[in-house]
Formats: C-alpha cells, structure tokens, sequence
C-alpha cells in the first residue's frame, strides 16, 4: 500500500537526455517499498528509442545528426517517440506490489480533464483526445522495481516531429491510419492557455488526489550524484545508443498485432552463431530472450520451433506472442535432416527477407 508520495522535477533547462534517463533508472531502484515517485522532466530535440528498436529503421538518423537532434535509447520497449520542450514527460517509479496501471493512468487522465480537455484511454498504452493521441505510455521492470513512464504533447512542434519519426507504414496500417500526422494531437489545440507549469501542477494535484495523500518534494539529499553520473555515461555511449551492428546472413521480418519483429541471423555451416532481435513490442524483456533462444540452434525448422515453443509457459501475453511468431517462422524455415545437407545451406535457403 503506498503511503508516500514523492514528487520530483528535473528543471526543463538541462533537458538532457541522457541524464534523464540515468535519474528515472536512479530513482526506479531507489524508491521506497511503500512510496510512489511520480518524476516530471523534459528533454530538448529528442528522438527516444525502445530498447530493441534499430535507429537507423525508426528515423532518418543523418538528418538528425544536422539538426543537432539527439537519438537516446531508453530501458522500456514500444516505439519511437519525439520529444521537445512543448512535451512533458512523466515517470512512476515503485515497488511491484504497489504498481497499479489503471491508478497510474488516471492521475494523467484526471489532471487532463481538470483543463477541460475530453481525455480518455485506448488500447493498452495510449491516451487520446477526440481519436487523436496526445500520449503514449510503456513500462520496465527488472525485479521488485517497476516504472511506468509516458509523454504529454502540451505544444510539441509538430512539423518537426513529422520529419524526425518515419513509423512502419505496416504499423500505421494496423492502427488504421494513413499518417502520424493524422493520428496525434497537442494538448494546446483544446486548451490555449496550457503551460508545461499549468500542466505539471496539474498532474502533481491529481496525483495526490488519485492517491489520497499530500505530495513531498523529493529530497535531493537522496541522490546519488555519482552513480548517476556513470549511468548518464552509459545512456550516452554509443555502443547502447546503436547496440550491435552483426554481420548478418539472414534477415526475417514480421509485423504482429502487438509489435513487430525484425530478426538478423548470423548463420555459418547450419547453425546460428548469433542472432539480434529488434522489435517496438512493449515486452522488451520477452524479446531479448526471444535472440538468446535462437543462438546457438541449427537453422533447423523443428529444433527452433521447439526452443521458442519453451517460451510459451510465461504470461498470457507472452504465449500468445509464442504463438504469433511460431506460427510465422513453421512457414519460412527449413528443416535440416541430415548433417550433410549443411554443405548446401546457403544454396538451399538463400538470403531471404520476408
């Protein structure tokens, strides 16, 4: 049962990225057992990957480069987001038996209406206005400490946010829309004289609200300047920013209703000597150990099905994701019988992309 509630807010004039990011993972790990941080920050030109996205796939990363946008890779897993001074950021750090989405959500939800503005959920991660999305939402947990972190689109500029995402036209397709700029709305468009201030008040009286108890500031005391410092290091460095650039010899795609999934495989003599798994799937846990399952296997139809097959005895979500890419991979892969049909592999299966 939360009993504390802690609100810290990062001043929007650093709008570092990377720091931010090194606080939400402090701040994550060093919530109380029975205290909730609700974390308000912003970033400057931001373009803020999923975990297991590939950047060079989600936006047009020289053109990035001379605009003097940023590319950051959070820990969560969905998609690519844009931000700028005109968004807010909010983050829930807490223990896991205290997380609850549906409360968490409904701080954002109430803090909306209370502006006038007809706010409402739909489908699993995505606050909208009139159809129209405003915020997006995804989730991390690594033991007992869980975060839930989102957007708010208050006054973000949205011409250049049109330039900096390029989606999947497939994802679009799946959501029923012909464009980002026809899917998303700022705040500002319903409430003209809205803040980043106004709306961080906002939120910080709707927490406490929602939760029923008066809201602290957060003590700086608490912090570690030091740690945080190498974890902003860590989210700069470009090896977690790019992550692996694998000389692959087979490449298979799929967009699912949860995600898509872009595997690279290095095969040599019939197995797979490595694998890297890129996907905007929510899970971001399921999908790295979706490429540690495929290392090391023969690129063998019925050996790899049963190796992913395995994964199936997690959650609900998580089997019908086994399901979903089992049943893709029965159709595109091969079955080796004999060890010497190795000799032929690459004539046999080609470099297929599907």
């Amino acid at each position: 049962m939360i009993s504390k509630l802690s609100i810290f807010r990062e001043p929007a004039e650093y709008g570092d990225p990377y720091r931010n990011l090194a606080l939400e993972k402090y701040l994550t790990f060093c919530a109380e057992p029975e205290e909730c941080i609700l974390y308000l920050w912003q970033n400057h030109r931001t373009v803020v990957i999923g975990k297991n996205q590939n950047p060079w796939k989600e936006c047009p990363v020289d053109h990035l480069m001379e605009e003097d946008v940023r590319i950051a890779r959070r820990l969560s897993g969905g998609g690519a987001v844009y931000h700028d001074t005109g968004n807010l950021n909010f983050t829930f750090c807490v223990r896991k038996q205290n997380y609850d989405l549906s409360r968490q959500l409904s701080v954002i939800l109430e803090a909306v209406n209370s502006l006038g503005i007809p706010a409402v959920m739909t489908g699993r991660n995505d606050l909208v206005c009139e159809g129209k999305k405003f915020s997006g939402n995804a989730f991390y947990r690594s033991g007992d400490h869980c975060f839930h972190h989102g957007t708010i689109m208050a006054d973000v500029d949205l011409e250049r946010m049109f330039r900096y995402l390029s989606p999947d036209p497939e994802k679009l397709k799946a959501k029923g829309v012909d464009s980002v700029r026809s899917r998303v709305v700022n705040l500002k468009e319903y409430c003209p004289s809205l803040t980043i201030p106004l709306l961080g008040r906002k939120l910080e009286e709707a927490c406490s609200g929602v939760y029923g108890l008066p809201a602290e500031d957060f003590l700086r005391e608490r912090l570690d300047p030091d740690k945080i410092e190498r974890d902003r290091a860590f989210f700069a460095s470009s090896g977690w920013i790019w992550g692996r650039n694998l000389p692959f010899t087979h490449q298979i795609q799929k967009r699912f209703s949860w995600g898509d999934v872009f595997l690279q495989l290095q095969v040599n003599e019939g197995s797979i000597r490595d694998c890297v798994c890129y996907s905007d799937a929510m899970d971001q846990g399921y999908i790295e150990s979706l490429a540690g399952r495929l290392k090391g296997l023969r690129y063998d139809r019925q050996e790899i099905l049963a190796s992913l097959e395995a994964m199936g005895d997690g959650t609900e979500e998580e089997r019908r994701m086994t399901e979903d890419i089992c049943a893709f991979l029965s159709e595109k892969l091969v079955s080796v019988k004999t060890p010497e049909r190795d000799e032929n592999f690459e004539k046999e299966t080609g470099n297929e992309r599907v």
